[in-house]
């Protein structure tokens, strides 16, 4: 199953690339605060590390585009809650990400918000141990890329957003407050 979704993936891909309504390409470089948490706990708690991502960027119109990504997340427990309280709690992710997902975007000069969806696979380390959970699995599991934040700039080069990755098989999310920058790419 899991070789039949990346396999369906990369064959989306190259036919999206090699698509007759794109009408651009760039490349996304993302940076920023990673977090993960888990979805059920007694105690509020958010762990954190560091998160980079690249998006391969196909403008089909000035609302619509599609991205597919590669990255990397690795958040780590410091045995606090956000209280500063001490917590055996945690929801550690060190992974690499990849799949593809669709933004829409308002099409407003200079400041334009945007959403973003898709599905995508996880392949690392993962914990998440709260009162209602005990889960630590290595190796592959999907998960469901969440986005939203502004674009900016004259040519909207420039974004900063929350982003989320949704994995339900280990019962947490990952995610990051992120910047990033787009360099459009000659045809």
């Amino acid at each position: 199953m899991k070789k039949n979704l990346i396999f369906l993936a990369i064959l989306m891909i190259s036919a999206l690339a090699q698509a007759q309504f794109i009408k651009e390409k760039s490349l996304n470089i993302q940076i920023g605060y990673g977090l993960s948490g888990p979805y059920y706990s007694n105690d509020d708690i958010v762990d954190s590390g560091f998160f980079l991502q690249g998006e391969y960027i196909l403008k089909a119109a000035s609302w619509v585009e599609f991205r597919p990504y590669a990255g990397l997340i690795i958040t780590n427990s410091n045995g606090k809650d956000l209280n500063e309280n001490p917590t055996n709690e945690k929801a550690e992710t060190k992974a690499f990400l990849m799949g593809g997902k669709a933004r829409l975007r308002a099409p407003i000069p200079w400041v334009a918000p945007y959403v973003e969806i898709g599905i995508g696979t996880s392949i690392g380390k993962f914990e998440t141990y709260t009162a209602y959970t005990n889960i630590h699995k290595s190796g592959i599991i999907y998960h469901i890329p969440f986005a939203f934040g502004l674009e900016f700039g004259r040519d909207h080069n420039f974004d900063l957003g929350f982003t989320y990755y949704f994995q339900p098989t280990v019962e947490q999310y990952a995610g990051a407050l992120a910047f990033g920058i787009s360099i459009p790419l000659k045809s």
